[in-house]
């Protein structure tokens, strides 16, 4: 039997930074929430929310194409 089939495939470091992603992608879809312009048609609706969840979407690709230090 192989040794590496009891292993996840993802170490603690990787599990921290999608939990960091995920939390991320949310708080850009609040901030989409929270403009006060019609439709979303403000700022925070069509620039500072999307780019938010732009950048969640990043660290999760990061967090999970990271590969674990062995250290």
């Amino acid at each position: 039997m192989d040794a590496n089939k009891n292993h996840l495939p993802f170490h603690a470091p990787n599990y921290r930074l999608m939990l960091i992603g995920l939390g991320v992608i949310l708080l850009g879809f609040i901030i989409m929430s929270l403009d006060t312009a019609e439709f979303g048609f403000g700022v925070l609706g069509l620039t500072v929310g999307p780019l938010v969840t732009v950048a969640g979407f990043v660290v999760e690709f990061w967090a999970i194409l990271r590969k674990p230090s062995h250290s």
